[in-house]
């Protein structure tokens, strides 16, 4: 029984170990249509990424909004990542909103796109 779980264990540090730098996969956009003045919640969801080393801001006329709430990190297969950040909003005319993800020392903004 011990030779089967030291087996497993090297078996899963094998793949920790071969997986490779990953880029994430960022998409920004909103639980509902935007219409200015109507509350929302901005969401900015960051997948397929690895190592796990990531931040991920949400941005209004880059200032970062306080009060985000953020999911735990979860893992795919290949050892790939995904977190997803949201945070309520009521878009105004003349406003941007954005996601800043920092990936290991790579950062990379992301605007929403009202459809307005």
């Amino acid at each position: 029984m011990k030779e089967i779980v030291i087996v497993a264990v090297l078996l899963c540090l094998s793949n920790f170990s071969s997986a490779t730098k990953a880029s994430p996969k960022v998409q920004v956009y909103s639980r509902n249509p935007g219409e200015f003045g109507k509350a929302n919640v901005l969401i900015c969801h960051v997948s397929g990424f690895h190592p796990p080393e990531i931040r991920i801001e949400l941005l209004k006329n880059d200032v970062e909004i306080p009060g985000s709430n953020q999911t735990d990190l979860a893992f795919e297969e290949n050892w790939h990542y995904h977190l997803t950040r949201h945070v309520p909003f009521t878009p105004k005319e003349g406003d941007r909103f954005k996601c800043r993800v920092t990936h290991v020392d790579d950062t990379k903004i992301y605007e929403w796109e009202p459809d307005m």
